[in-house]
């Protein structure tokens, strides 16, 4: 996962949150804006990804939240429908490939949606 080592030499995981600040750089056209204690990740106008604090909201294609829903720590975000918070209690590899998996994914989503596709829904 990371190469990171901790003053012991044991590898260190980061937290799903600084992960996904990892994985932003590395992808195209994100924009970050910080709004309050929230920090939103946009692409071409649309929220796709939402960090407050340790806890962590994606928009996903319906039929990925809904699959979401069935895995640890997971929930409907109060942003919408189609939005999923993850707020792991233990952080492992799990924890952070699922955090990964859905930024990525809501990331080629807005992506989607930027390129003339119909727009995603806007949060409740």
């Amino acid at each position: 996962m990371t190469d990171d080592h901790g003053p012991n030499g044991l590898s260190q995981m980061p937290n799903p949150a600084e992960a996904i600040d990892r994985l932003a750089a590395e992808l195209d056209e994100i924009e970050r804006h910080e709004a309050g204690i929230a920090v939103e990740y946009a692409r071409g106008g649309a929220v796709f990804a939402v960090r407050e604090g340790l806890r962590l909201s994606f928009r996903l294609r319906p039929e990925i939240a809904e699959a979401a829903l069935r895995t640890p720590d997971a929930a409907r975000s109060d942003r919408g429908n189609d939005w999923i918070a993850l707020q792991p209690r233990v952080v492992d590899g799990f924890a952070l490939d699922r955090a990964l998996a859905w930024f990525e994914s809501a990331w080629r989503l807005a992506g989607e949606s930027s390129e003339g596709r119909p727009p995603l829904s806007r949060p409740n």
